[in-house]
């Protein structure tokens, strides 16, 4: 049978949000994506998530959903003549009809600012309602003026169970698959390629699909993994392989071995990846990894990120190599990154503490008068700049959240404290 011109991601692609698997965070029965749908109106929306997990599913149901018109622009290939040709032509539609068309801009991460500044105006005078998405982080990389006028939406990776259901609907609707007589009897190899990733999962048991049926043999975990080596491409920065060599890449520098970093570097940087892209994950890595172990491998990798901003390629792949290498070679700990996640799980668990009156800001008489700062304890009135002192809410008095490493220098911080603190900072 011959295999469809369409993909089989696009031959799926739900058309209401009924079909619409996985989000329910945001798309269940009282997500505020449902709750606007409901009320007729919606705001300019940021879509951030990987690749694969239905951002532009999701615009174009609302823009149906809504009964709206959405003109659609890529960053890849769209400069600012063509923002302003589409916000002109969404003015005239504006005009002729009382709902507001929808303007979705895929990768919004990738337009410059002065591309982002061209729509900024058409989103503050309400011309048009804008959805973006991105797989970057938008605090990073979408301009305060726009960021602050859209609500952001963080869209998951896929797990087991979206997965199943994607697969499951894939045998149970495709015409194709159907007809193929497919008896797949292990699907692990298939979830776990596709990193979540529900379009590279469909895309993968479509290329495994036309070797299962050639080759008349069920498809098992091993047939994908021989049938994947073969023959999809060695790195994608749209989503192929991206998240993969780029994992490889920070667990190489966390696990010290600078020759697995470069390596994973160069992948990235012949696939063509974004060099700022590498650059914050590297910055990322000098405070997840290394921390206080070598505080100066921050300093070093905002130094490259800064660099890398201002050369870009080639020559910054230079840049990149000698921070790489840095973070690579530097005594590792994760102590800061542990102690913030144990921060906010206590907080997302106990709610908002009070603040312990002595600590608490007292500019009028009358908080003053109610003990507000009353007995606070001004350090660097002491021998040693250091008074003993609670900074913790009562129900958290002898909580520890960040413990030292066993490295040099987070050692001499466990001295430090201890020498202080006495049992109270007994590690």
């Amino acid at each position: 049978m011959q295999t469809p011109d369409t993909p089989l991601a696009e031959r799926l692609r739900p058309k209401n949000l009924d079909e619409y698997i996985g989000q329910d965070a945001i798309v269940g029965k009282d997500g505020p994506i449902r709750l606007s749908i409901r009320a007729g109106s919606m705001p300019s929306i940021i879509f951030w998530g990987p690749p694969g997990v239905g951002k532009t599913t999701l615009a174009q149901i609302l823009a149906d959903e809504l009964e709206r018109p959405m003109f659609s622009l890529s960053a890849i290939n769209s400069g600012v003549k063509d923002v302003r040709e589409v916000i002109e032509r969404a003015s005239r539609k504006d005009l002729m009809s009382t709902t507001k068309p929808i303007l979705f801009i895929d990768e919004i991460h990738r337009f410059s600012k002065s591309q982002q500044d061209s729509l900024l105006g058409a989103v503050e005078k309400g011309v048009v309602t804008l959805i973006g998405a991105t797989t970057e982080n938008p605090s990073f990389e979408v301009i305060p003026a726009l960021l602050s006028r859209c609500q952001v939406y963080v869209l998951e990776a896929f797990g087991k169970e979206e997965l199943d259901l994607l697969l499951d609907r894939a045998l149970a609707q495709d015409e194709w698959l159907q007809g193929l007589g497919l008896e797949i009897k292990e699907r692990t190899t298939l979830f776990q390629l596709s990193g979540g990733d529900g379009r590279k999962m469909l895309n993968t048991l479509e290329l495994v699909a036309q070797s299962a049926t050639a080759d008349g043999k069920p498809i098992t975990d091993d047939f994908v993994k021989r049938v994947v080596k073969q023959k999809l491409s060695r790195y994608d920065k749209t989503g192929e392989q991206h998240y993969d060599i780029v994992s490889a890449f920070i667990k190489s520098i966390r696990g010290s071995d600078p020759n697995g970093a470069v390596y994973w570097l160069a992948r990235m940087i012949e696939g063509g990846e974004d060099p700022l892209f590498i650059a914050r994950r590297l910055l990322i890595s000098a405070s997840e990894d290394i921390g206080l172990a070598n505080p100066t491998a921050l300093v070093i990798a905002n130094n490259c990120y800064q660099a890398v901003h201002s050369i870009g390629y080639p020559e910054c792949s230079i840049v990149l190599s000698q921070a790489t290498v840095y973070l690579a070679t530097s005594p590792k700990s994760s102590a800061s990154y542990e102690a913030i996640n144990k921060a906010m799980e206590e907080v997302r668990n106990s709610g908002d503490l009070s603040v312990p009156l002595h600590l608490r800001n007292a500019p009028t008489k009358l908080m003053k008068s109610l003990g507000y700062g009353a007995d606070y304890k001004y350090s660097h009135a002491y021998n040693g700049n250091f008074v003993d002192q609670d900074f913790l809410p009562e129900e958290l008095k002898d909580v520890k959240f960040y413990e030292p490493s066993k490295n040099q220098r987070e050692e001499s911080i466990r001295s430090f404290l201890q020498s202080k603190w006495k049992d109270r900072y007994k590690y």
